[in-house]
């Protein structure tokens, strides 16, 4: 959000701006899908689309379209390889990007006040980037939190939900649940906490989720949503509730699902709800035990392995 507070401010003031936005990201790329970067034309800079000689270079190129009295958005494909035949980056990290330009002005207001307020919202709505310009859509919807779709170097569209935010549901508002809390919030992820005890000291101390609920764990599937966005960590008191929240969420869409519990238990539980009718399918795509396999003992350390395995997920699948 603060980049688009301060792409807004730049337009207002009068200065002329060049957005870079990375596309595409494929390998070992510095630039992730969805990063951006702003230019004005007295050189300042915001954001970034990977860093190192290549963001240099391609700056430097900004710069000198900003001294045009316009140009047309454009796609510039980078190929992180020496050997590559042209589009080098003159980076070697094997990877590829691609980055769309466009130049900003005063016409491009009304979509970057939208995208704010829907930002700040956690609404929904799309944000389009074609050959044609861009376009906030408030009604439209896209499965994932971006796509990239390329038919030429005229015919092109790159989607992106501005307000879809990866969610983290933590299940369980004990010490884990608290420390897990504080991690994902640094991490950027939205948090949102459940505990079925009244009163939990932990759950009152929690400063770090953005939303803190006591609800009764049968009715846990009405409070977590589905997607791809969606990432779940059941870390209850017992074993006998553990068995309740899957028996509700198994078979439901989401991005990573994750439970807490020594193997033998797991496996023992894992057993009972496949007795019970549950898929070997749903049952196999449960991350447990839970978390990279760091020895961690603390509540800080097993919030690090679990934060980590977490991002594993998102950046890898």
């Amino acid at each position: 959000m603060e980049f688009w507070n301060n792409t807004l401010e730049e337009i207002k003031a009068g200065k002329k701006l060049c957005l870079l936005v990375v596309f595409e990201s494929l390998g070992s790329s510095p630039g992730r899908q969805g990063f951006k970067m702003l230019v004005s034309e007295d050189g300042e800079l915001q954001g970034s689309i990977g860093g190192g000689f290549m963001e240099h270079k391609l700056v430097e190129l900004s710069k000198s379209l900003l001294e045009k009295e316009a140009f047309l958005p454009f796609i510039k494909r980078q190929i992180h390889r020496s050997d590559a035949p042209k589009n080098r980056s003159g980076m070697i990290c094997s990877g590829e990007q691609s980055i769309g330009f466009y130049g900003l002005s005063p016409s491009d207001l009304s979509w970057i006040e939208k995208t704010i307020a829907v930002t700040d919202a956690s609404g929904k709505g799309v944000l389009k980037f074609a050959p044609s310009g861009i376009q906030f859509y408030p009604n439209d919807r896209i499965e994932n939190k971006a796509n990239f779709q390329f038919s030429g170097e005229k015919e092109w569209l790159y989607q992106e939900q501005p307000g879809l935010k990866n969610t983290v549901y933590i299940i369980g508002g004990g010490h884990v649940g608290l420390a897990l809390s504080q991690t994902m919030n640094t991490l950027g992820f939205l948090v949102k906490i459940c505990d079925d005890r009244e009163n939990l000291n932990t759950m009152e101390r929690n400063e770090f989720a953005h939303e803190k609920k006591t609800i009764a764990y049968e009715a846990v599937d009405q409070w977590v949503e589905e997607g791809n966005n969606a990432y779940i960590v059941l870390m209850s008191f017992g074993y006998r509730k553990d068995e309740l929240i899957l028996q509700r969420l198994l078979g439901k869409k989401f991005k990573y699902f994750g439970v807490m519990g020594s193997a033998e238990k797991m496996k023992s539980l894992l057993s009972n709800l496949e007795k019970q009718g549950y898929s070997s399918a749903d049952l196999k795509k449960l991350n447990t035990p839970i978390g990279l396999p760091i020895h961690s003992k603390t509540p800080e350390e097993i919030a690090i392995s679990i934060a980590a395995e977490i991002i594993k997920t998102k950046n890898t699948t």
